[in-house]
């Protein structure tokens, strides 16, 4: 009858100790920043009592972190231990009375002032995280490159002919020695002087005469005044022959032009 007794009484310390393992405080610092990220952490889960918290078990787990932790610097070990013992006296001041005259802040307000903490620390993660989550520079957009040089390559292609060539030769030479030309009107007899010499003269030419013979006097020594003349007679000549007042002939090529008044005849 003994030996059930015996098996109750192990299967209820078992069960004890299972559920004080499951109750107990569980410390994962690894990862985190600092032990103010830490205890934040902790908060949301709502494992962090400081009325409840067992100071012992927290101490422990810090020093086995130090332990195990052997990469990380001393000085960050040394901050989580600070802060254990920051919480410690923190639960004192919490759970005992104040005493008369005592001064200094309070447990509660040492309480609002790490919660007020633990709220700033939650605003900065909160803000880092939306600075974080931006675009980002060279993941999400990019900088306008530097515009590649372009290189032209011209090529010509020549398809003047010589003519071309020395037309455009002469247009350069000539360029500032051109002028226009302009006729000596004294030394030129003109067609009009030419009509009103020959009209009075007309009418006393009734045998046929040399066009020569009609020049102006002084007009035949001067190869210029000579050729001057002989064009406008000849032109006048032709103008009297349209009107019908003279007769025109050439007995051959290169043949002296002979003129004569053209005889009327009433019908």
């Amino acid at each position: 009858m003994a030996e059930p007794e015996t098996d109750i009484e192990t299967d209820t310390v078992t069960s004890i100790d299972a559920r004080r393992a499951a109750e107990a405080l569980i410390v994962d610092v690894d990862g985190f920043e600092g032990p103010l990220d830490l205890l934040l952490t902790l908060s949301r889960t709502q494992k962090v009592d400081l009325r409840a918290i067992s100071i012992l078990d927290l101490a422990e787990q810090y020093l086995k972190f130090v332990d195990q932790a052997k990469k990380l610097r001393l000085e960050l070990a040394a901050d989580y231990l600070v802060m254990a013992a920051w919480l410690a006296f923190l639960k004192s001041r919490l759970l005992l009375p104040p005493e008369p005259g005592e001064e200094g802040p309070s447990g509660e307000e040492l309480a609002a002032h790490l919660a007020f903490q633990l709220e700033r620390l939650q605003a900065m993660r909160e803000q880092a995280a939306k600075l974080m989550a931006r675009d980002q520079k060279g993941r999400d957009f990019f900088v306008r490159g530097v515009p590649e040089d372009v290189a032209r390559i011209r090529t010509v292609t020549y398809t003047a002919t010589l003519l071309d060539l020395m037309q455009g030769y002469a247009r350069i030479r000539t360029k500032d020695e051109f002028r226009p030309y302009v006729m000596d009107r004294d030394r030129i007899l003109t067609l009009e002087q030419a009509l009103d010499r020959m009209r009075p003269l007309i009418g006393f030419a009734g045998e046929w005469t040399d066009l020569t013979s009609y020049l102006p006097d002084g007009w035949g020594g001067d190869p210029a005044l000579r050729r001057s003349a002989t064009a406008a007679t000849f032109a006048a000549s032709l103008e009297l022959t349209k009107e019908g007042r003279i007769e025109l002939r050439q007995a051959e090529t290169y043949a002296p032009i002979q003129i004569r008044r053209k005889e009327t005849t009433d019908d």
